[in-house]
């Protein structure tokens, strides 16, 4: 048997890779299966759930026209629970059966600066767990815990192994990959890094498919529908897409036989997805936060904060995207529309806090390369400066403890985050920021255009009755 042993099962992951493998597994291909646990001690009591249920779980999937559907998802044959040496995990890690190891930790969990290097000067975390490794001591990091599997998988000669990135952040493969190996360099295990760099592989991959933090209504309705109390149960929207570079040392499910896009490269439809998908879904949970909306889909279907949206992709983001040097094979604009309608739908009640959460690696990440491509080619910016002004305004009120919910921000120190609002010129002092804006920080342009911008969200906001 083969299997796929994936770190982080999240809501994300048992409703995208574990639903595809099993519609493959239900359409008699029994090949794979999935293993999976946590490298920190989170998400206990739903971990337990799903030990006791034998991995298995119901996933509610809903439409923009209200369809409900309920699967029960059986492909997650062993649940490993947590443990700080992550013995577990490092066993599966270490089997000859395990033939990719995937995971999910979101975008900020990879600790990389706009250099991509690993930020170690920020995050006291990963030096902890550099320290773990040069003591050969496993740690919670994506970084620590890969290092103390594959250490294992080299030791125990089980072969290649492709490593498996399901975030979203652009490049996700290569990006964690170089990580990876800059974090097993700094450790200073040469033997292990020329393992890792003979005997695995990194596919870069798109994956999509909106799916909010399970509430109790999820677990009544899908008792309600199925007879079934899950306290594991989830749900997303339906929509499901995963675009991956078919790049695997050891072999792979015949996911394209489900639906998934198997390409060269999957560069077109990650930037389409990153900047029409993710930056826009941000910029509606900051918008919508700052006028007292609580879900992603009152925010679509507020006039105002949807033409903001709109008038990013369309006036600033799509003219890069597509061009005549470089024409996209997407239809940016039916795929705008199709996102739009897809964040209107209220059955899935997804939270700003959900979507406005790691800011400060969303700016960067997100929205700073459409900027910079829209300077570089002599172009307004107005549009796309408006996501950043929200952002701003949305962490000015963070700042003064005017939130309705808890901000989580793992790329956020938050000294520096207050001092950027105490400034005497906070427009100013967020713009000039590197880790937020790399080699545009301090530029007049795109001072001026925060600027103008910040105007225009102090105007929304008082004309929605809000001081934000």
């Amino acid at each position: 048997m083969n299997v796929i042993l994936h770190l982080g099962l999240g809501s994300f992951h048992r409703a995208h890779l574990a639903v595809y493998l099993h519609e493959l597994i239900q359409s008699g291909d029994t090949g794979w299966q999935l293993a999976g646990g946590n490298t920190r001690p989170d998400m206990a009591e739903t971990i337990a759930a799903l030990q006791a249920q034998g991995g298995a779980y119901t996933l509610e999937t809903i439409s923009p026209a209200g369809e409900h559907r309920y699967t029960r998802i059986t492909s997650i044959r062993q649940v490993i629970g947590y443990t700080p040496d992550l013995a577990g995990l490092i066993a599966q890690g270490a089997s000859s059966d395990t033939k990719i190891i995937s995971f999910t930790v979101t975008e900020a969990g990879y600790y990389l600066d706009a250099q991509n290097r690993l930020d170690l000067a920020t995050f006291a975390d990963l030096r902890a767990d550099l320290d773990a490794a040069r003591a050969g001591q496993p740690g919670g990091t994506i970084y620590g815990a890969l290092t103390a599997l594959l250490r294992a998988r080299m030791k125990s000669g089980a072969g290649p192994v492709t490593l498996l990135n399901c975030d979203n952040l652009r490049h996700n493969g290569d990006r964690s990959r170089g990580g990876l190996l800059q974090f097993i360099e700094l450790v200073g295990d040469t033997a292990l890094l020329a393992w890792v760099q003979a005997n695995t592989t990194s596919p870069n991959a798109m994956v999509d498919r909106i799916t909010p933090r399970p509430t109790p209504d999820v677990r009544e309705r899908v008792l309600a529908a199925t007879g079934v109390d899950d306290p594991a149960a989830l749900m997303g929207e339906s929509f499901i897409q995963w675009v991956i570079e078919d790049r695997f040392i050891a072999g792979r499910p015949a996911w394209e036989t489900v639906g998934v896009e198997m390409v060269q490269s999957v560069d077109a439809y990650e930037e389409a997805k990153i900047r029409l998908l993710n930056a826009t879904h941000s910029c509606i949970a900051w918008a919508g936060t700052l006028v007292g909306h609580l879900y992603i889909h009152e925010g679509t279907h507020d006039p105002a904060i949807r033409q903001m949206a709109f008038d990013y992709v369309t006036d600033d983001t799509i003219p890069v995207l597509d061009t005549p040097e470089k024409p996209c094979p997407i239809d940016l604009a039916r795929y705008r529309d199709v996102v739009l309608d897809r964040f209107g739908n209220p059955a899935i009640r997804d939270t700003n806090q959900r979507v406005a959460m790691d800011g400060f690696s969303k700016i960067p990440g997100f929205i700073a390369p459409t900027i910079r491509e829209r300077l570089a080619a002599g172009a307004t910016i107005d549009s796309v400066a408006m996501l950043p002004a929200l952002f701003l305004a949305y962490l000015q009120v963070w700042h003064r403890g005017g939130l309705p919910y808890a901000y989580q921000d793992q790329a956020m120190d938050a000294a520096v985050a207050h001092a950027m609002c105490d400034a005497a010129d906070p427009v100013a002092a967020f713009c000039a920021d590197p880790p937020l804006w790399g080699e545009l920080a301090g530029d007049a342009r795109l001072v001026d255009a925060v600027r103008r911008a910040g105007e225009r969200v102090a105007a929304f906001v008082a004309a929605h009755g809000h001081r934000a």
